[in-house]
């Protein structure tokens, strides 16, 4: 694989796990959310809280990363990275979540 085609891969990836949280009220998109935890009260309505949605946004920034790595071991040496590199792709993946978040909790509704 070349290395641009994997650089955008991980972009994209990490750009549509970011928003992946706040589009769906599923858990990582795969699985429904369970009736009595985490769940907002409401007759019927399952809907995620914002915490589970945080912990959701950091288990999908650790996938990405993992699925970073194993790319980068594809192409040549891994290299060994420090905490700032962490402390900047982890502000990366946040901005990259800013729309789902704008989409979610700032856009009006109307009804």
């Amino acid at each position: 694989m070349d290395n641009s085609i994997a650089a955008w891969l991980v972009v994209a990836l990490a750009a549509a796990a970011a928003n992946l949280p706040f589009f769906s009220e599923r858990i990582l998109g795969l699985f429904p959310l369970p009736a009595g935890k985490g769940a907002a009260s409401g007759a019927g309505e399952r809907t995620k809280r914002f915490p589970l949605r945080l912990l959701e946004l950091i288990v999908l920034y650790f996938l990405v990363g993992f699925v970073a790595r194993l790319l980068e071991s594809r192409i040549g040496s891994v290299y060994v990275q420090t905490w700032e590199f962490y402390a900047v792709t982890g502000c990366l993946f946040l901005v990259l979540a800013f729309p789902g978040f704008v989409l979610r909790y700032l856009r009006k509704r109307r009804g």
